[in-house]
């Protein structure tokens, strides 16, 4: 297995353009920090889970165990679904946007429809 050097990949340039969501690019740049650090907490958790799991099953572990650990079936569903829910939690201010702006389309469309049907 070869090692990735991390710390030269995060200097390398980047292909192409940025992608932009925001009119103020220390915005974007913020939301691609809060989500890189998402993604090592979603790592954390499934390690820890790991962690835990082994203990539960042998009392003591190595590290070798952790490394050589491979969830079965219903270790992997509840790993999906702790992840499904750590996403949401984080992304929940960005749905209960989304909702808003549903809602408010969803009332344009009601006031067109009453003012063309009369």
């Amino acid at each position: 297995m070869s090692e990735i050097d991390w710390i030269a990949r995060a200097g390398a340039k980047p292909k192409g353009s940025r992608p932009k969501y925001f009119e103020d690019p220390a915005t974007d740049r913020l939301l691609s920090i809060v989500m890189a650090l998402a993604g090592e907490v979603g790592v954390v958790k499934e390690r820890l889970d790991t962690v835990e799991r082994l203990l539960d099953a042998k009392g003591s572990i190595t590290r070798a165990d952790i490394e050589a650990y491979a969830p079965d079936r219903e270790a992997g569903y509840q790993r999906g679904l702790m992840q499904r829910e750590f996403i949401a939690r984080i992304l929940r201010g960005v749905q209960q946007d989304m909702e808003s702006l549903e809602m408010v389309e969803s009332s344009v469309e009601d006031v067109s429809r009453q003012l063309r049907d009369g």
